[in-house]
């Protein structure tokens, strides 16, 4: 159950992949109100865009959710019962952040959700630090501090009067400036040591195409792959196109690797001309991933819920094609959020 409430999570807090020499470290804290079976609170901690840290409402104890991040203890003794005090005092805030904000919007019940987004990125080429804070309610921004002119923007009228007393408070501006610029960074490069075997690794992906219904877009589905530094597109006569394409989100599944789908509308193409396309899915390091848009190779939904996908894997040795068959379960989040 913990599992598919993290999924759930990331998968509300949206995730984007990275550059390649670009490090992050991101902390995502989440108050809500009116979700069934979902803790009032929660908060995840993440490097390049792997999970390594994870609290609720339910538990209220801060856990490490990467092997490789009880190393931390080795250095720093009291690192995770710090990290539970954080936990447990960030959800006393933002409870308090929600009601606040639920009331400036002239809101009583119903399913509201109030966000904090705070952390930092690290290219570690030109050692160039670049940092965020920025709250959003209800998937919306709500308020965001611009480090470069030191001044909190307010999107939004309700969110006017935070802005105001945030402008104001030279000793917030200055501690959390410090905690961006070089707090984060200083363990961002400690968590980065810590995993370097697994945050290292490359996992290949399965690669498929899929229809709901055999009369509905063509969606283009790669899984199972790390890391998020990842590209997918469909091309015509080997030129990449952008009409009739829905390029979706990169996402995590449960396991610490990652998902993307990209669609295609078939309805105007013709089925003498199908061949002519094929999508492409890009790893970094690696050669180009590629399957046609052939007939045979999709598989169709037609009120099932499960299927073989077909997977061709074009290794980085040439042109050997690798063709598996993998059960796996098609299935729609409805209700998705992105921060």
């Amino acid at each position: 159950m913990a599992d598919k409430i993290i999924l759930i999570f990331l998968i509300l807090v949206g995730i984007q992949g990275s550059t390649a020499v670009t490090h992050s470290l991101k902390y995502f804290y989440t108050a809500s109100s009116g979700i069934e079976n979902f803790p009032s609170y929660v908060s995840v901690g993440l490097v390049d865009d792997v999970q390594i840290s994870y609290c609720d409402s339910r538990t209220n104890e801060n856990i490490p959710k990467q092997d490789w991040m009880n190393k931390v203890s080795s250095e720093h003794p009291n690192y995770w019962k710090e990290e539970t005090k954080t936990c447990w005092s960030k959800q006393q805030t933002f409870k308090i952040s929600l009601e606040i904000a639920k009331k400036r919007f002239n809101q009583t019940g119903g399913v509201h959700v109030f966000q904090q987004m705070y952390g930092c990125e690290w290219d570690n080429e030109t050692r160039e630090v670049k940092g965020y804070d920025q709250f959003g309610y209800d998937g919306e921004d709500f308020i965001a501090l611009d480090l470069k002119t030191e001044r909190w923007s307010a999107p939004v009228y309700q969110a006017s009067i935070t802005k105001n007393k945030w402008d104001n408070n030279n000793r917030k501006l200055a501690e959390t400036k410090y905690y961006i610029t070089q707090t984060c960074p200083d363990w961002l490069e400690k968590y980065l040591e810590y995993g370097k075997n697994s945050l290292k690794r490359t996992d290949f992906p399965w690669l498929s195409l899929l229809q709901k219904l055999s009369s509905s877009q063509v969606s283009c589905h790669a899984t199972g792959f790390y890391p998020s530094r990842a590209e997918m597109y469909w091309r015509r006569d080997g030129e990449e196109i952008h009409e009739e394409v829905n390029k979706g989100e990169i996402l995590p599944n449960n396991d610490g690797t990652f998902q993307m789908s990209v669609d295609l509308n078939i309805s105007s193409i013709s089925s003498n001309d199908w061949m002519r396309y094929e999508c492409v899915f890009q790893l970094s390091g690696l050669k180009d991933l590629v399957i046609k848009l052939e007939p045979e190779k999709i598989q169709t939904n037609d009120g099932k819920f499960s299927y073989f996908i077909t997977i061709i894997w074009v290794t980085t040795g040439g042109a050997i094609g690798l063709v598996v068959y993998h059960l796996c379960l098609w299935r729609n989040c409805g209700w998705c959020y992105k921060y």
